[in-house]
């Protein structure tokens, strides 16, 4: 499937802007299973300077910097993409979660096992992962019991959570919404030693029958990928979902802060307003 992916950031603030420094994560990966055939950013006002680099995971990261003076800051990302990511093995044949565990510490894995400020590891969090993972049972199998029971006892709901609600309220609220999930998913997986890497994109979403696609409604999503001994895994606790072709990856880290899609450092500028709007579209649709 190739889309047509744009995002789009505005910010608008109350006082003069003399400087700032950004940092963007827009531009999505090029990986076995997803193919990037253009990209582009577009700012307003144009940064004076520009750099595009990698960050510790492999990500795509630009860095802006503006000393232009300015009341409003806009950056678009544009992409067309190709997805086609392949069918996990059977999950019988995968080893057992122990031995997955047990091998953890490779240099490619290890980053993915440390708590962080946003997935601490929490007994609670451990716990709740642990029902999904008997003694001896493969590891895929786990993972899928794991990623089906959180689509079937937590409720998608906007607005009761935010960025600083811990994983142990989301836990004893039963809802949220995918940055949620995900995190309190790493969580579980980490604290039985299993690696399990942050996964920010979008999501293929489509309109109620009937109507038509609102342009920049949709929105960025948010998803696991568990390593099972040979290879990455990515499930969509959201949603209950093995990643297949409905999904753009942006970037992966440990969590929602090593990736935040824009953040920067401002000289001035004072209370903003934030504007986000995202179009993911297959390009046949589009282009119809």
């Amino acid at each position: 499937m190739i889309y047509w992916l744009r995002h789009r950031t505005a910010y608008g603030y109350a006082r003069t802007v003399d400087l700032a420094s950004h940092l963007l994560h827009l531009k999505p990966r090029t990986l076995p299973g997803q193919r990037v055939l253009s990209s582009r950013l577009t700012c307003l006002p144009a940064p004076d300077h520009h750099t595009e680099t990698q960050d510790h995971f492999g990500n795509a990261a630009t860095r802006l910097f503006l000393v232009v003076p300015h009341m409003a800051f806009e950056v678009t990302a544009e992409s067309v993409v190709e997805v086609d990511f392949p069918e996990p093995p059977p999950a019988w044949s995968t080893p057992p979660w122990e031995q997955i565990a047990a091998g953890a510490d490779r240099m490619e894995t290890a980053d993915f096992l440390l708590p962080t400020r946003y997935v601490p590891l929490l007994a609670e969090a451990t716990a709740y992962a642990a029902v999904s993972f008997p003694p001896g049972r493969p590891v895929l199998e786990g993972l899928l019991d794991l990623n089906a029971r959180m689509r079937r006892e937590f409720t998608f709901q906007a607005g009761v959570t935010s960025i600083t609600t811990p994983i142990s309220e989301v836990l004893r609220l039963r809802r949220g919404v995918c940055q949620d999930f995900t995190q309190l998913m790493l969580a579980g997986l980490r604290g039985l030693g299993l690696p399990s890497r942050y996964i920010s994109g979008y999501v293929r979403t489509r309109p109620p029958a009937g109507q038509l696609r609102r342009r920049g409604a949709d929105q960025s999503h948010a998803w696991v990928s568990a390593w099972i001994g040979d290879q990455w895994v990515q499930l969509d606790p959201t949603n209950g979902i093995v990643v297949r072709d409905e999904h753009v990856v942006l970037a992966w880290g440990r969590d929602f802060a090593d990736i935040s899609p824009l953040r920067g450092v401002l000289l001035g500028g004072g209370a903003h307003r934030l504007e986000v709007n995202v179009d993911l579209e297959p390009e046949t649709e589009r282009a119809a």
